[in-house]
């Protein structure tokens, strides 16, 4: 099966095709030429389907898209939707992650939660969505040189209390079994593996 997948991230791209593979689905990245809309939800499930219904509708084949981003609740969960921009318009991953470290700096909650939803528009319309998520605390400074956006402060805490490696110290293995993504897209394939058992029944 091909999945159109509405993102111009490579690092997203890549994480969602080692979760899924070749044997439940072909990814292919939406086409240059196609214009997504502005993500204009309040939460990352309105903003996931916003993009995969976009790419469904410019394109007429199977569809999905992602939302996510970090919530810190000393923050109220913000940047949440805002993660990408947190910093500003055009702002780099280094200038959120300094920002929210910054803002995080002189409060005793660190606690933050990194949340993806996927959206999945299959080939009748149909939409559902897949949620992972995955909880840790913010370091006070980045480490580790793997990962994007805030993964060199991310210490999760599947790895364990006496584990402080961040998201970026991670081997890319280790990352993809407890991240919100991994969770999100390895739902995603659960999905997809039980509708193709009923089709050949």
């Amino acid at each position: 099966m091909r999945l159109v997948v509405a993102t111009r991230n490579p690092h997203k791209l890549d994480e969602l095709e080692q979760v899924l593979g070749d044997e439940l689905a072909r990814l292919s990245p939406l086409d240059d030429r196609h214009e997504l809309p502005p993500e204009t939800g309040e939460t990352f499930a309105e903003n996931a389907l916003i993009k995969a219904r976009a790419a469904h509708e410019l394109t007429g084949e199977p569809s999905i898209a992602d939302d996510s981003g970090i919530e810190a609740a000393a923050l109220g969960g913000r940047p949440g939707v805002r993660s990408a921009r947190y910093a500003g318009e055009g702002a780099t991953d280094e200038q959120n992650l300094e920002r929210l470290i910054r803002e995080l700096e002189p409060l005793d909650d660190r606690r933050v939660a990194y949340v993806c939803v996927l959206a999945h528009v299959d080939e009748r319309g149909e939409e559902h969505l897949f949620e992972g998520r995955c909880e840790g605390i913010l370091a006070p400074e980045p480490r580790g040189s793997g990962g994007f956006g805030y993964d060199p402060a991310f210490v999760p805490d599947d790895t364990g209390i006496d584990d402080s490696r961040t998201m970026a110290e991670l081997r890319p293995a280790e990352k993809h079994g407890i991240s919100h993504r991994g969770r999100a897209a390895r739902a995603l394939a659960r999905h997809l593996s039980r509708r193709a058992e009923a089709r050949r029944r």
